[in-house]
């Protein structure tokens, strides 16, 4: 993979080329002419203190921007019901939705609990989309693809019989616990099966001096590392902690990796079976005569040699969920995946006093944190700081667009596929990243740019190179105009404005972008789109799907403020 260009602009931008393997005609021909044009003081004794302002009115950009950020998409009629009713609202809303329609049970209702799909994962990506694409409650999916993201299975490490159950168990588990409290989702993903299968807990058995095997370290060290506590301590703000060189400091050691690998044990799944993928949703129950016996120590915390496998782990998750670094170190991730990829350390430590302290003395409140992230004056502020913002990873783009426009798939199936091919598709699909530490990592710094020599963490563009930009285009030029499969959008709110060029192209950038696209672009997209004729219905449909491709491709929309 090569490395991505440099940015052309000290925001976080990223600026596709256009790619001669778009196929030719007016959307094409439209697409390449935009792209390469777009791409005080207290008053005296005694005088009443006044009442403070108003908060200030929503418009329809601030309302735009948010849902962009808290969920996916932004119709007319929710942009409409934020500016009436205000953020908060919108968020209770959607905090009250019930989890509906799940990924397991799907999946078996659609006949892929059967024998001929106990070693594939048939079904998992047509139910991860169908739910990413449609599925009521934006919220949740929007923090679930963060969780996932950060408490990361894959599929392309899960060498077990109903490997794509455990897919959907897991995401099931996810959506369940997405809006509860830390701890509790912490041991749920180290009992999953599918964690277990993926970072081999599952079937870990205590030292043999006789042969020599000694217990697996893999979950043991990437549930400190990446699902809890992180590699070094931290200050409440997320800034590392030095030491009297100025060297960070480590949270543990080898050792606490050994004791850590000790107590996790003895655990395997419950009622595995051949014929039946329900054990999938179970979790992982402990086998007395595989786990280590005698005492431990994690993190200069004792574990009695009275305690069993479930009562070790007990003492250790409670351990890990009470360290200082949890807020911080898990609070900036979850900024970077809905808000911005290089938050300010102040914005970080208000969210992890959140973290800390719900203000009910509850700590790890997940529901709170989201309120504290979306609802932060850095995350409502249009005009943040130089490199304030995210690239939006392409799976939000394409996600972004079927919601936006309504897709549906008429037989049900979803068959939207394994979108990972960087030079033919998205370079990312939902649940199949390379490796435990995801399709990016959160302190990526992109090499040879601005951004890099500013130190400013970018991690979407980890993805970006000239094979994933091309793709992209192609994939989302092929997906506007004709579908995948038979997922289409009718565009029937879009062909109504498609005789004002300028009218369409604004509208579109409004949901589309939420206020980031600037007078200028649009206009030079408006120019473009009003040389396609609107005297046919063929005519205005083209006038639709080349503003849609050409917005979606320019780099102000690319990068979410």
């Amino acid at each position: 993979m090569r490395t991505p260009p440099p940015p052309e602009v000290e925001t976080i931008a990223a600026a596709p080329a256009a790619d001669p393997g778009l196929s030719s005609g007016p959307l094409a021909a439209a697409a390449a002419t935009a792209l390469l044009a777009a791409c005080g003081g207290g008053g005296s004794a005694g005088t009443p203190t006044p009442s403070p302002p108003p908060p200030p009115a929503i418009g329809d950009a601030d309302a735009s921007r948010f849902l962009a950020q808290a969920g996916f998409s932004a119709s007319s009629a929710d942009i409409a019901t934020v500016k009436a009713n205000g953020y908060s609202a919108w968020l209770d809303a959607q905090f009250a939705l019930p989890v509906a329609n799940g990924h397991f049970d799907w999946m078996v209702a659609n006949g892929y609990a059967v024998d001929t799909h106990r070693n594939d994962f048939g079904g998992a990506d047509n139910t991860l989309w169908r739910k990413l694409m449609s599925s009521p409650d934006p919220l949740r999916q929007r923090v679930v693809l963060a969780l996932s993201e950060i408490f990361v299975i894959s599929m392309a490490g899960l060498p077990v019989s109903w490997r794509g159950f455990a897919v959907a168990a897991y995401v099931d588990m996810l959506e369940q616990r997405a809006f509860g409290n830390y701890r509790d989702l912490l041991e749920a993903v180290s009992l999953s099966c599918g964690m277990g299968v993926y970072l081999s807990m599952r079937g870990n058995q205590k030292g043999d001096p006789k042969t020599g095997r000694q217990p697996d370290e893999n979950y043991a060290r990437e549930v400190m590392q990446l699902l809890s506590i992180g590699l070094y301590q931290l200050n409440a703000d997320g800034s590392p902690k030095l030491d009297a060189n100025g060297k960070p400091q480590e949270t543990y050691g080898q050792t606490d990796i050994t004791n850590l690998a000790q107590i996790l044990t003895g655990w395997d799944f419950d009622g595995a079976s051949t014929t039946d993928p329900s054990f999938m949703k179970k979790p992982m129950v402990n086998n007395a005569a595989r786990f280590t016996p005698g005492p431990k120590k994690v993190l200069n915390v004792d574990v009695p040699a009275s305690a069993d496998g479930p009562g070790a782990l007990k003492i250790v998750l409670d351990t890990l969920a009470g360290h200082p670094n949890v807020g911080p170190f898990l609070s900036r991730q979850l900024i970077q995946r809905l808000v911005a990829s290089n938050p300010s350390p102040a914005y970080v430590a208000r969210v992890a006093a959140v973290w800390a302290d719900n203000g009910a003395g509850v700590r790890g409140d997940l529901k709170a944190v989201i309120r504290a992230i979306l609802l932060d004056a850095e995350a409502r502020s249009a005009s943040g700081a130089p490199g304030a913002g995210k690239l939006r990873e392409p799976l939000q783009r394409f996600i972004q667009w079927g919601r936006t426009f309504g897709v549906a798939s008429p037989s049900g199936q979803w068959a939207i596929g394994d979108t990972t091919n960087p030079a033919t598709r998205l370079g990312q699909s939902p649940l199949r990243s390379p490796s435990v530490f995801n399709f990016f990592r959160p302190g990526y710094v992109p090499p040879n740019s601005v951004l890099g020599t500013n130190s400013v963490t970018a991690p979407e563009f980890q993805l970006c190179n000239e094979s994933t930009v091309a793709g992209y285009l192609n994939f989302l030029q092929t997906a506007i105009a004709g579908g995948i499969g038979d997922l289409k959008a009718a565009y029937t709110a879009e062909l109504a404005l498609s005789s004002d060029a300028v009218a369409l192209v604004a509208d579109l950038a409004l949901r589309l972008g939420g206020g980031g696209i600037s007078a200028a672009t649009q206009a030079t997209i408006s120019t473009a789109v009003a040389t396609i004729s609107a005297s046919t219905d063929a005519g205005k449909l083209n006038r639709v799907q080349a503003a849609i491709l050409m917005l979606m491709a320019c780099p102000e929309y690319q990068v979410q403020k």
